[in-house]
């Protein structure tokens, strides 16, 4: 870790507010807080947030509680620690109604309140958006149809979205929250920055999110608090892991914070910060009266003796069933609790390279009585969605939606003894990224005969069986599941999802017919498609409507919805549920599919044409999208669109779900051509 210089400087008191000031939070989704420029890290260049801190205070040790998204954020928007709110992890789990955010807060203050987030892991559903009067979360919903792919939003997207809401409320009392998601794994820096960092494309995600925030934080006018920070850094390699979410070392761990504004005094502070201060700082410079119920400080004010910071990484606990991480730092000593206890002296041993806890028995247990007694509470979570696990794997985390019976840790069950199979999971990932399904394949099979309850294998080669047409493979091992009891709704979703693709709609509906009553919008798409593929359009109809009146801009839902309209001969009311569907997110091939049907059934055949090939642009490999181009071109004499279209078809269309159609194109393949 590079870290800049930094004197123990304690500030003033800050006066409270006495006029309007503006609030604007800035979350930067997995930046370390040795990646920028004013921590003295000299091979990036992030001149915007190198600005703000030299006008603003630089926290060098800042430290988040988790190092996932969701539970950080959730710390950060709350002022409360984890166990407090209860959002340990980053699936199946919600914040509380009962759990005020600082945008409740200052709602009730009289501010305007707006949020602009980049990706999936901040999803409304999760309950960070009580408080906001905008909750803007339009990352490209229903974008990745395959469960490995990414969908995000660019920062500059994120930011000129956020700049206009800014700009068209009063100054004053607008509170601003913006998250960025570049950073994240997969590292893919968008020109320049990809050729700029080319060694070290994690730097470029870093160069281009402070060119992103550029128009903002250069462009405030009116008096404002301005807090930027991270949620969790990234390890990078460091202790064998390759991203983040597994262990709690300072790579992770270790956040930037900025602090900047009218009340705040300029320079480096050296004393204890963390993301539970971040409400109570807000609070304290907007002059409202701080609340005792938090456990944070402001950092506007003097320190308080005997500063703790809690830590967690329960991810893999949850998930997989390995012994649960928790830990605490009092001043520059480190406590990790796991079967094989950690004890690291951060003065000494920045890189937490010497654990110190055999020799140093009596500080452990010093250390180990600092730890909250509500931190020792079992972490409980409902199953996470289809959706959920599907994003959140297509962002690299390596969840998993089945059950994991809680049982006393081990020493074998310490994620020090497991990395390599968590590097195992995510290596399955980038194989299929980079075109290699057959090793990934593999690879899975691999990994679960060698732990065969280990769920997050199983799901990732079932979605691997799926994306290679072997249907049967994926409900064999998802069925296994069940079997073992290993077992939850978000497996039988999936379960039900690939029977219906596969052309067997009774048994998908036997799969999901028990989540009926549920209020799961995933569970609800996977029972209406269901049984639109039975016939069942009324009861399809009521299922969609009901996932529409909790979600009523939910693109996929009215995606399905239109699909289920065709197929019970519903015209004006597919094209309308799928206009509207593609209107919230452009890039949904399914959705042009349909409208590409409806467009013919009108009698459209230039706008049908246009839609089937705006599906061969968007997803080139969509085998429906390539025969309905195909075979409508052909007949209407576009001989040379039919032609490519039809041999693209021919040459990738699977021979078991498409014997007929192939006939058909191979038949007007031959007609081309004699023509």
């Amino acid at each position: 870790m590079l870290l800049a210089a930094c004197s123990r400087t304690t500030p003033p008191p800050a006066a409270p507010s006495t006029g309007s000031l503006d609030v604007v939070l800035v979350t930067v989704d997995t930046l370390r807080a040795d990646a920028t420029g004013f921590s003295g890290n000299g091979r990036v260049k992030t001149p915007s947030m190198d600005r703000l801190a030299a006008r603003g205070r630089v926290f060098s040790r800042a430290h988040a509680h988790n190092v996932v998204t969701l539970p950080s954020h959730t710390n950060i928007l709350t002022g409360l620690l984890p166990f407090q709110h209860g959002v340990r992890d980053n699936a199946g789990m919600t914040v509380p109604p009962s759990v005020e955010t600082v945008a409740t807060r200052l709602k009730r203050l009289g501010y305007t309140t707006g949020a602009f987030v980049a990706a999936f892991p901040l999803d409304r559903r999760f309950g960070l958006a009580r408080g906001f009067d905008v909750y803007d979360d339009r990352y490209g919903k229903g974008s990745d149809a395959s469960s490995f792919r990414l969908a995000e939003r660019p920062g500059t997207e994120v930011v000129a979205a956020a700049r206009a809401w800014f700009d068209a409320e009063p100054p004053g009392k607008r509170f601003l929250w913006v998250h960025l998601f570049e950073p994240h794994a997969p590292y893919a820096p968008p020109p320049p920055f990809h050729a700029t960092y080319r060694d070290a494309p994690y730097l470029g995600e870093v160069a281009a999110t402070d060119a992103a925030l550029a128009p903002l934080l250069d462009g405030l006018t009116a008096p404002a608090l301005v807090i930027l920070t991270s949620d969790h850094g990234e390890s990078l390699g460091e202790h064998g892991e390759a991203t983040h979410g597994l262990f709690a070392y300072e790579a992770t761990l270790h956040v930037p914070l900025v602090v900047a504004g009218p009340s705040v005094t300029a320079g480096s502070d050296d004393r204890a910060a963390r993301h539970v201060d971040l409400v109570p700082t807000i609070l304290a410079a907007v002059g409202a009266p701080a609340d005792p119920a938090l456990p944070g400080r402001s950092l506007l004010g003097p320190e308080e003796a005997g500063t703790t910071t809690y830590f967690e990484s329960l991810s893999a606990q949850l998930n997989r069933g390995w012994a649960p991480l928790t830990g605490i730092l009092r001043g520059r000593e480190k406590f990790i609790d796991l079967p094989i206890r950690e004890l690291y002296d951060l003065a000494a041993d920045p890189a937490e390279e010497a654990n110190l806890a055999p020799a140093r028995e009596s500080l452990v247990r010093d250390l180990a009585r600092l730890l909250p007694e509500g931190a020792r509470r079992p972490a409980a979570r409902a199953h996470p969605s289809e959706e959920e696990t599907a994003r959140l794997r297509s962002l690299g985390y390596v969840t998993s939606s089945g059950n994991v019976a809680p049982r006393p840790a081990t020493a074998e069950d310490d994620p020090k003894r497991l990395v390599a199979v968590d590097a195992r999971l995510h290596e399955l990932v980038d194989l299929y990224q980079r075109g290699r399904p057959a090793e990934a394949i593999a690879g899975a099979e691999a990994l679960l005969r060698a732990h065969p309850r280990l769920t997050a294998a199983a799901e990732h080669l079932a979605f691997l069986y799926q994306e290679t047409d072997r249907p049967g493979d994926a409900v064999r091992v998802l069925e296994t599941c069940f079997a073992d009891g290993r077992g939850s709704d978000a497996i039988r979703i999936r379960l039900g999802l690939v029977l219906a693709e596969a052309g067997r709609g009774k048994e998908a509906l036997a799969w999901v017919s028990p989540l009926e009553s549920s209020l799961d919008p995933d569970a609800l798409n996977a029972l209406g498609i269901a049984l639109a593929d039975t016939g069942a359009f009324e009861r399809a109809r009521n299922v969609f409507d009901r996932a529409l009146s909790a979600d009523p801009e939910n693109p996929v839902t009215l995606m399905n919805l239109g699909i289920a309209c065709l197929k019970a001969g519903h015209v004006d009311a597919a094209g309308g549920a799928l206009r509207k569907a593609v209107a919230l997110n452009p890039s949904l091939p399914q959705a042009w599919n349909g409208l590409g049907v409806v467009a013919l059934e009108e009698g459209n055949v230039d706008a049908a044409l246009g839609a089937w090939a705006r599906v061969v642009t968007l997803a080139p490999g969509d085998v429906d999208a390539l025969y309905n181009l195909g075979t409508t071109a052909a007949r209407n004499g576009r001989t040379d669109a039919a032609g490519a279209a039809l041999r693209r078809f021919v040459a990738s269309a699977p021979a078991g779900r498409y014997a007929r159609e192939l006939r058909e194109a191979r038949k007007l393949l031959v007609a081309l051509e004699k023509s």
